[in-house]
């Protein structure tokens, strides 16, 4: 089933061409919003699968409507395309619920992939923010003391979530069953208090015990 897009920016002609990239990649595109207010009610309202959510707009920013969407349309799945190369967002856009974060210089292949992967996992490909990697793991991060204590092995398979792994390639990456990752998941939900992958990535990221693949 072809993923169906919500497109948010406050910029006509960005909306227009992401529409034509996403057509022609033969991605439906069931609506598009200029502001927050209007993403926000509009999401609720035709429940796409994936939304191409700006930061800067008028009446809402894009992060505070990503949080509210996970309350009211938590189905939606939110990657940021925006033009703020900065670190902070990127954690603050993560935080709230975003799947993914692009700059808009990507290319139109890189959205179409990152609006597939996003609908299909769950995740999607984030963009290198600043002079250095995104989200560097915090000195002890992930060590006794610091955060949920994930074993050494739950820790690769939530690496590898992030990496952009479904479960069945984690599976194959450490020589494992599908029903070991399973069973690996549901300990890892349990202890960072999360539903789903999506949300353990993000908690992950957190609380330092990942980082986002480069890229």
């Amino acid at each position: 089933m072809r993923p169906r897009v919500l497109l948010v920016d406050d910029h006509r002609l960005v909306r227009e061409g992401l529409r034509r990239t996403l057509g022609d990649a033969g991605i439906e595109v069931v609506g598009e919003a200029e502001d927050g207010g209007r993403a926000l009610a509009l999401a609720v309202e035709l429940r796409p699968d994936v939304t191409l959510m700006d930061i800067t707009m008028p009446s809402m920013d894009g992060v505070t409507v990503t949080r509210r969407l996970r309350r009211r349309a938590p189905d939606t799945r939110v990657v940021m395309l925006t033009m703020h190369d900065d670190e902070e967002l990127l954690q603050q856009a993560l935080a709230a619920g975003a799947v993914g974060y692009l700059l808009k210089d990507a290319g139109g292949e890189e959205v179409v992939a990152a609006v597939h992967r996003a609908h299909a996992e769950g995740v999607a490909a984030t963009a290198q923010v600043g002079a250095g990697p995104p989200l560097a793991r915090p000195t002890g991060a992930g060590s006794p003391g610091h955060g949920p204590d994930l074993s050494d092995r739950e820790l690769e398979v939530l690496q590898l979530l992030a990496d952009g792994c479904a479960p069945r390639e984690v599976a194959t990456r450490l020589f494992i069953s599908p029903k070991t990752v399973r069973n690996h998941l549901s300990h890892i939900y349990a202890k960072l208090e999360v539903a789903d992958r999506s949300q353990a990535i993000v908690a992950g990221l957190r609380h330092g015990l990942i980082d986002l693949p480069e890229g």
